[in-house]
């Protein structure tokens, strides 16, 4: 694909500190706060997204896991505030790339990602417990330990700089300590293209047993991206 104005990648030269509303991922994973009620759920990477602080306030059961939370809360408000300018500074070169229906512009869509992160650094401050320094493909929860784990914006959007074994062992840790399902979102890379080598973690997934489906959702912000991959383990064979 050509590099002009209508399909220009999303430059960004790190993985960065920047996070989405809990109404965000309610309609990124097809989810409602009843099907939540009563789960206790991990959401992994969650940079600085509120869906943990916000969950709280709703009275779900919800821990964040991240390789930044072993920095200072201060430090990361700083470094979310640092990253949300870089990102929206990039994202007027990759306009195109995106539907704007659900924000209208850039300036609204930086109001939605700040307040992620004011939500998520202050209910760190509150509720430090829940917000748990891990590097994947590594996680430092008992087997089953979360009935639903979410996982959004990492995965596959990094897919030219993870490589394949990185997917498939991030994926079976997240599955260890899932006890019913794990959801990942998106399923395309910055520039809107759709993972290489999907189907075929599929296909393995299901050869180990569980139950995988591509699941269209609700939520439509960047090109490609409105499907999510759904791994149930109710049908894991003994």
């Amino acid at each position: 694909m050509s590099r002009d104005e209508t399909s220009t990648k999303l430059e960004l030269d790190r993985i960065i500190f920047i996070g989405r509303t809990f109404e965000e991922y309610l309609e990124m994973f097809a989810l409602t706060e009843h099907y939540l009620q009563g789960k206790t759920i991990l959401d992994c990477p969650a940079g600085a997204c509120s869906f943990t602080a916000i969950g709280r306030t709703l009275g779900l059961d919800v821990t964040a896991c991240d390789i930044a939370y072993d920095h200072p809360d201060e430090d990361l408000k700083q470094k979310g505030k640092y990253d949300i300018d870089h990102a929206m500074h990039h994202m007027a070169k990759a306009k195109n790339n995106y539907h704007w229906g659900y924000f209208g512009d850039i300036d609204t869509l930086k109001q939605y990602r700040l307040s992620a992160l004011h939500h998520c650094t202050k209910d760190m401050q509150e509720s430090k417990h829940r917000y748990v320094s891990a590097v994947l493909p590594s996680l430092p929860f008992e087997d089953k330990a979360f009935d639903v784990v979410l996982s959004a914006h990492f995965l596959f959007m990094y897919g030219d700089r993870l490589d394949y074994c990185f997917h498939l062992e991030t994926l079976n840790e997240l599955l260890r300590v899932a006890n019913q399902e794990v959801r990942i979102f998106p399923l395309v890379d910055l520039e809107g293209h759709r993972y290489s080598y999907l189907d075929k973690i599929m296909s393995d997934l299901r050869l180990a047993g569980y139950q995988v489906e591509e699941v269209s959702v609700p939520y439509a912000f960047q090109r490609n991206a409105s499907s999510m991959l759904k791994i149930q383990k109710e049908t894991k064979q003994k």
